[in-house]
């Protein structure tokens, strides 16, 4: 049997601005930025060991997100198996979320690449998804 969640996509981490979350995790952590979309307050910066990304938002908690095939999909096993319905399933620049939460409270972002991978300029600033 293969799990539902296949990978940690990203670990989403509040911050005040983008500026100066980038500040920090790229200029003094050293992590490399991969995107950055002004348009919706977040930044995408490169684990070097993994495919897992740093998404820095502005607007959202810190959390893990789930890589699943389908955010539809997982949204309605999981609650049909015990878990809750948090957020139903929304479009995102790059497929659909969702968040749900398992029998213990715990949220679970999940998320699918549907649509594609962001595509961006030399100074990694989003031009579309591909």
């Amino acid at each position: 049997m293969s799990g539902l969640l296949r990978a940690v996509d990203a670990v989403t981490v509040r911050v005040p601005d983008l500026d100066s979350g980038l500040a920090f995790y790229r200029d003094v952590l050293g992590h490399e930025l991969v995107w950055r979309n002004d348009e919706i307050g977040q930044a995408g910066l490169r684990l070097p060991d993994s495919d897992t990304e740093i998404v820095l938002a502005t607007d959202l908690d810190y959390a893990p997100s789930w890589l699943v095939t389908s955010a539809d999909e997982a949204a309605e096993q999981i609650v049909s198996r015990g878990g809750r319905l948090v957020t139903a399933a929304f479009d995102i620049p790059v497929g659909r979320c969702a968040v749900v939460a398992d029998p213990f409270g715990n949220p679970l972002v999940v998320l699918d690449l549907s649509k594609g991978l962001y595509t961006t300029d030399a100074a990694g600033r989003v031009t579309g998804v591909s």
